[in-house]
């Protein structure tokens, strides 16, 4: 018998090769392969020296070094901040440079910025005001903008340089050869905006009593990134999506202010007896000891008496750190100040707050703990957090540099505020915090791939939030983004887009892609293995420039998954989930041939009536309903007959056999492919999950079928249950359709 079926599926085969190669008018176009499951080789960089295949850095990679000294001096008086900066470029790379790109991030402020050419205008409400419409039709446009006053070679000579916008060509008189350092300065100035009536991720924050908060970023010219990628990333910064890409280095910064500020900056304060009290350094010293509780450096109370009086001295507050991309810092007579300890894995890192009253009681309760806690859980899924500390400041907006942030939050007048702040809070400074991991030390391009520091970050902060708070509500799960996805996306930007130009920003910048990465741990690779792959994404990339492409071949070359699918479908495409039973058939055994067995048994020329109780036929069941003469398998005396001959081993190793049969058909009418996560509920009242992984949409994407064979009935399929794929239309997750206990029971699920 198989000697004739292989000779005829031979024929068959031989046949209807000669038959092909035959000009047939019939014949249908070809066609690109557009599987889901193709490899991205056509999508990612070529692997090199620089960059491996299994997204490590190569032995060749190189990245730049530029070190910083400064002095900088805030005037409170007129706001505005002067600064005097030396500048040492280390060329590490192989390439001889003829120029230098320097970042002038101010000038998106200047009077002549094209920055507010490039927004939509219209008259979208009827009616303004006193105060909008003054500020948009009468007040002069504020001039923030750099006013650079020499720009000098390490000797004292003019240096050449030429400034297109936002960005600063310092013209070499000579390339700077491999492994040459170039030393110059620039002395410069410029007017500080109230961030909180001009916008800005910098700037004064004016009280009723008269004194400001200075949150202090992107406030000096800073060198570009030159990689192997790209060479100058030097795409002008319009003020709003895009953000910085920036290289590491030490700073040596001295900041002089209002003898009566208290201040936080990036760094090590090298000089606390100059500029703290005796009681001060006491408390700072205790904050040391204790992993509990925040202790005050500086209370409410004396922070209210300061902020009654204005000291005309000055103090210059020393700051040095090493190995940041950054430098910001906060300052005013008002913060209140408190620390604690942090221990991450045996050493001991400080998580800082800076606040004035207006923030508490939110504050002083929850801002220093909420840095601990940031701290601790990014440590564990990325690596141990190396600098000595973390500040969090408060201000109205979000902003994050090295060892510190600017964090929203503050209650009404009265000190009440409402859940939703405080969890917006909570949020925020975990967002802020959790940026020292992304970008600040895995330094990824935030002006190309802003997902890559927002997604990632986003994704990290929603596990550190539900560490925090077990009920907190983080926005980023999967169902989160249904909404959004279930929605039109026919002008919508993919995640893989340039920062400036990607639509719908919230969304596809930090929610897509973290809701994406939530997916991928908890229910398509599993914590294990995406933890594992994370953590080595992470410490592979620690103080160096990684692309995307590095991300996607690191999560599979550390985990042994095959994602292509996954990044294509999510990352690189608008498509959607949306995956439901499309039909239960119930079967049930018989000893009578089916109309489908005679039909296969006639590609063989088989006559069944030759083989009376030779074989156990599945009939479907009409409308469910199974006959009264259906079988059972011991019905079968040739299977019966077979049993017995088997070896008491072989026996022991066998089921009870199957009494009730379902051939379930999955229906895929949306684009990307996902896991099909079954809940089946039994007759009596037992529930089994069963997950089948994507690769089982890789032959045919629109529809697959599965079989159960089990000893209860079953009484109803639900398709993601607990919501993790993002399935944008749950009408047809649940079978059967007219059960209204379990659908409903499905949609309250929805709901919440």
């Amino acid at each position: 018998m198989r000697i004739l079926k292989y000779c005829f599926l031979s024929v068959i085969f031989i046949s209807t090769s000669l038959f092909a190669q035959e000009p047939t008018s019939t014949k249908p176009q070809g066609h690109t392969d557009q599987n889901k499951f193709r490899q991205m080789k056509d999508l990612l960089a070529t692997p090199n020296e620089t960059r491996t295949a299994s997204g490590a850095p190569g032995y060749k990679y190189t990245q730049q070094q530029v070190d910083y000294v400064m002095d900088i001096r805030l005037d409170e008086n007129t706001s505005q901040i002067f600064g005097d900066e030396k500048i040492t470029y280390h060329n590490n790379s192989k390439d001889h440079l003829q120029y230098l790109w320097i970042q002038l991030d101010q000038n998106m402020r200047a009077k002549d910025s094209k920055t507010p050419d490039v927004k939509e205008e219209s008259f979208k409400t009827p009616f303004n005001s006193a105060q909008s419409f003054t500020k948009n039709n009468l007040q002069e446009r504020f001039d923030g903008g750099f006013n650079i006053e020499h720009v000098k070679n390490d000797n004292g000579s003019d240096l050449s340089y030429t400034i297109n916008q936002t960005m600063m060509r310092i013209n070499l008189a000579k390339p700077l050869a491999p492994g040459d350092t170039f030393k110059f300065q620039i002395k410069w100035w410029y007017n500080v905006n109230n961030h909180v009536t001009q916008g800005g991720r910098s700037g004064y924050e004016a009280f009723p009593d008269g004194n400001n908060t200075y949150v202090i970023a992107q406030f000096f010219p800073r060198l570009c990134v030159y990689n192997n990628v790209e060479g100058w990333q030097n795409m002008q910064f319009w003020g709003g999506r895009s953000e910085f890409a920036l290289e590491f280095g030490n700073y040596d910064v001295k900041l002089t202010v209002p003898a009566d500020h208290k201040m936080e900056a990036t760094g090590e304060l090298q000089n606390p007896k100059d500029v703290l009290t005796k009681e001060q350094i006491k408390r700072f010293e205790l904050a040391k000891k204790s992993f509990k509780d925040p202790v005050f450096i500086v209370t409410q109370e004396e922070a209210e008496a300061a902020e009654k009086q204005r000291s005309t001295k000055l103090k210059t507050w020393h700051f040095k750190a090493d190995k940041v991309r950054d430098f910001a810092f906060a300052t005013s007579r008002k913060f209140l100040w408190d620390a604690m300890a942090v221990d991450i894995n045996g050493r001991s890192v400080m998580a800082i707050s800076l606040y004035s009253k207006e923030g508490n009681p939110l504050w002083e309760e929850h801002s220093t703990r909420v840095v601990a806690n940031t701290l601790e859980e990014y440590s564990k899924l990325t690596f141990d957090y190396p600098y000595s500390k973390a500040v969090s400041v408060h201000a109205e907006m979000g902003m994050e540099y090295p060892m510190i942030c600017f964090n929203y939050g503050r209650p009404n007048e009265d000190g009440t505020y409402s859940e939703r702040l405080k969890r917006g809070m909570i949020g925020v400074i975990t967002h802020e915090v959790g940026h020292n991991f992304f970008p600040m030390i895995v330094n990824s391009d935030e002006r190309q791939w802003t997902w890559m520091d927002e997604g990632l970050n986003s994704f990290v902060e929603t596990l550190a939030e539900l560490d925090y708070d077990p009920n907190y509500i983080t926005g980023n799960l999967p169902k989160d983004i249904v909404p959004y996805m279930g929605g039109d996306q026919s002008n919508i930007s993919p995640i893989m887009s340039q920062g400036d130009y990607v639509h719908q920003f919230g969304p596809n910048a930090y929610t897509k892609p973290a809701a994406g990465l939530y997916m991928l741990r908890q229910t398509i690779m599993g914590p294990e293995l995406f933890d594992y792959a994370f953590r080595t994404y992470s410490q592979r990339w620690m103080f160096k420039h990684p692309t995307p492409a590095d991300f996607f071949r690191s999560m599979e070359d550390a985990s042994a998954m095959d994602l292509d699918w996954f990044w294509r479908g999510w990352f690189y495409t608008t498509d959607y989930t949306d995956i439901g039973v499309k039909d239960v058939k119930q079967y049930y055994l018989t000893d009578k041939p089916t109309e489908s067995a005679k039909e296969r048994a006639k590609r063989f020329k088989m006559d069944l009536a030759d083989y009376p109780g030779r074989f156990i036929y599945y009939a479907e069941a009409v409308d469910g309903v199974i006959p009264q003469d259906a079988k059972s398998a011991s019905d079968f005396a040739e299977l019966n007959t077979y049993l017995e001959s088997l070896s008491p081993e072989e026996k022991a190793k066998l089921k009870e056999a199957p009494k009730h049969f379902y051939e379930v058909t999955f229906e895929k009418p949306g684009g990307l492919v996902m896991p099909i996560i079954l809940e089946i509920t039994y007759e009596d009242g037992t529930v089994e999950r069963k997950k089948y992984p994507a690769e089982i949409w890789r032959y045919n994407e629109f529809e697959v079928k599965k079989v159960f064979k089990t000893n209860k009935a079953i009484t109803s399929f639900v398709i993601d249950p607990d919501l993790e794929t993002a399935d944008v239309d749950t009408s047809n997750n649940a079978w059967p359709k007219d059960d209204a206990t379990a659908f409903s029971k499905f949609k309250e699920k929805v709901k919440g």
